[in-house]
């Protein structure tokens, strides 16, 4: 093998067989993305082959267990011009043409995250072999900041797979397993875990491997009235998950496939007119906000090596059940424990139809149940790296249980409290070493929101709270960093909202109207069904814990009228609203004749003003903080950037004023 060190970012390497092994292994870069610098240097190597062709050539990573994550989002904030935009995505076109037209057979070996501008570089490749495992995955998450392949992903994958298969792919942003890429027509070979994934690129390319052609179906899904039907019904299911006036990358991806689908020179022009300007509008700036934000929260949480194997969680209900769920979905085993068997039961059961929601297959299953292990007798704490107490919001109950547990701890184990809204100094108290507990507080529900609150009071440890960060980004959660007072963030900036919305609500204003215009905001749920799926008790709860003042007052007398005839909400099945087969019954005419935009501001104006006062009274470290935990804790717009950017962006707008032309609550 001949080697040679001319570039930067990439090694080349010639077999006696006259192979070229190209391998991007970026320096200062714990992984793989495609910089300018990375794209000029493979420009430099494309036409270094062009003029000495190689028998073949085969693209690999050199990062042990990662290919390549995509474009670097970074370089994206350099941009604002569409057209000068439009013509750097020109520029990459022709340099992945260049690459497509190679006189010599090529191949791409994928193992670990194919995504984004990694996997459209990929498709410009011959054939794509892919290690059959679970780190590996391939998709198109462009969606999620705002914009959609740009770099001849559009058109290479809808002549690969078929226009109906890729554009699923490129609208919904899923990541892929290997095999089921290949079942898709995605990717061209699967290599097993133990496999060896240079010979069977090497075996491609000196027997002239070519991607597959697309199945029948997906050819007539790429003919003029197959895209003109499908695209109708894209736009419909679309538009139910993403409104296309705060979301529009998805739309234009399917207007221009729809237009030119058929014609892969017609689809890049296209992106680089469309990506241009999606990449400069503002949903997108605000959407790589929202990522940067991400990666912010999930850097909290790389500070120590710890790394759990077991964890105990007291408190069986909802809450407790779904967060020991939630940990056995990542591995570890865990002990979950209640005064009786009964009582864990019920969260066993709907552990059971997680793991099938998620693992899909029996084996899988049955390991994750084998790892849930009901303990009435609290015999877990002893062992557990982590223990987490998710019992009813009672201080003394709580205090209580600390007294009894804390001797059973091992000296490395994280002691944790779920509590939503109880100071932890009133906790602590009770604990002969009081800077050793957290707070360590999920949302419900627990397998869909990201965030957890890592709660630390003025004496705590950092040592905790950085142990605890670390054991949030292990489960696949965002660490938010946050000081122990009433509600912490998330509950105090809901509390005035959900608040605002039943006082609006006591005076005549229709739950739907409050719903609506909470939404038509950009809000993942209104407020009113989000007391009901929360739970209108903890609600009760909350404001208890909170509310100060005669507003309060009135609230809390309110909320308690249906708490006391057992109206608890989605639990129940009867709250603000009737709930069948999970879902509210709603009266959409009610919402019809209300002024929307100025009820939302309405609405929106505590939130805004509770987030101002988190911040000023140094809840988390700074704004940026407060706007991840609004997006990821409450769902706060992702495509406005969080609540107090977008108070900057719309300094004089928010200020709520009286709502005229309300329709009457029955």
């Amino acid at each position: 093998m001949t080697e040679t060190a001319d570039y930067q970012h990439w090694r080349l390497a010639y077999d006696l067989d006259n192979i070229l092994w190209l391998t991007l292994d970026r320096a200062d870069e714990k992984t793989n993305s495609l910089s300018s610098q990375v794209l000029t240097e493979l420009e430099q190597i494309v036409s270094r082959i062009e003029s000495d062709l190689p028998r073949g050539l085969v693209l690999q990573s050199g990062k042990p267990g990662s290919f390549i994550v995509g474009a670097d989002v970074r370089e994206f904030e350099s941009v604002s011009d569409p057209d000068e935009a439009a013509g750097r995505i020109r520029e990459i076109h022709a340099l992945l043409n260049r690459i497509e037209a190679l006189r010599c057979p090529t191949a791409v070996i994928v193992e670990g995250y194919c995504l984004g501008g990694g996997l459209e570089l990929s498709l410009a490749f011959d054939t794509i072999i892919a290690r059959n495992d679970d780190k590996t995955r391939l998709g198109f998450p462009e969606v999620r900041l705002g914009i959609y392949p740009g770099f001849g992903g559009s058109a290479r994958s809808v002549q690969r797979m078929g226009g109906q298969k890729a554009m699923e792919i490129m609208l919904t942003g899923r990541m892929l397993r290997p095999a089921a890429a290949k079942g898709l027509g995605l990717v061209d070979r699967l290599v097993g875990p133990h496999g060896s994934l240079r010979w069977a690129a090497r075996n491609a390319v000196l027997k002239g491997k070519k991607a597959r052609k697309p199945s029948l179906a997906g050819r007539l899904s790429n003919t003029s009235a197959g895209r003109k039907i499908l695209a109708n019904i894209m736009r419909k299911e679309t538009a139910k998950k993403a409104n296309p006036k705060h979301y529009p990358a998805p739309f234009e991806l399917i207007d221009a496939w729809e237009k030119h689908g058929h014609d892969p020179k017609a689809m890049m022009a296209q992106e680089a007119i469309r990506v241009g300007r999606l990449i400069t509008g503002e949903t997108s700036t605000n959407l790589r906000r929202v990522f940067h934000l991400m990666e912010r929260l999930k850097g909290d949480g790389k500070q120590t090596g710890f790394k759990a194997r077991r964890a105990h969680v007291i408190g069986a209900g909802v809450m407790g059940g779904d967060i020991a769920a939630w940990c056995v979905l990542s591995g570890l085993e865990v002990t979950l424990e209640d005064r009786e068997l009964k009582y864990i039961e019920p969260a066993l059961e709907r552990a059971k139809k997680l793991f099938k929601r998620k693992l899909k297959k029996p084996a899988r299953v049955g390991a994750a149940m084998a790892r849930l292990i009901p303990d009435v007798e609290g015999r877990g704490v002893a062992r557990a790296d982590v223990v987490i107490e998710a019992i009813f919001e009672n201080r003394d109950a709580k205090r209580q249980l600390f007294e009894r547990i804390e001797p059973q701890l091992q000296p490395h184990a994280i002691l944790a409290t779920n509590t939503s809204a109880i100071p932890l100094d009133e906790l602590s108290s009770v604990l002969s070493n009081p800077k050793r507990l957290i707070g360590l507080h999920f949302f419900n529900p627990v397998a869909k929101m990201p965030l957890v609150e890592v709660v630390y009071a003025q004496d705590t440890d950092s040592q905790w709270v950085a142990t605890a960060s670390t054991f949030c980004n292990q489960i696949n959660r965002f660490p938010l960093q946050v000081k122990s007072s009433p509600g912490f963030l998330v509950n105090r900036v809901l509390g005035p909202y959900m608040g605002k919305a039943l006082s609006l609500h006591k005076e005549g204003i229709a739950k739907e109207a409050l719903d609506k215009a909470a939404v038509d905001f950009g809000m993942p749920m209104g407020p009113v069904e989000l007391a009901d799926t929360v739970g209108l008790d903890v609600g009760l709860s909350v404001i208890d814990t909170l509310g100060k003042g005669p507003e309060s007052e009135a609230q809390k007398a309110f909320l308690k009228t249906y708490v006391d005839a057992g109206k608890l909400g989605k639990k129940s099945g009867q709250g603000f609203y009737s709930w069948e087969k999970g879902k509210p019954a709603k009266d959409d005419s009610k919402a019809e004749g209300v002024g929307l935009e100025t009820l939302a501001r309405q609405l929106l104006q505590p939130y805004l003003a509770e987030c101002e006062a988190c911040l000023a009274d140094g809840i988390v470290e700074d704004e940026d903080i407060v706007d991840a935990g609004m997006i990821f804790g409450t769902g706060f717009a992702p495509f406005r950037g969080g609540p107090l950017h977008y108070l900057k962006q719309h300094a004089g707008q928010t200020a709520g004023t009286e709502v005229s032309g309300l329709g009457e609550e029955e």
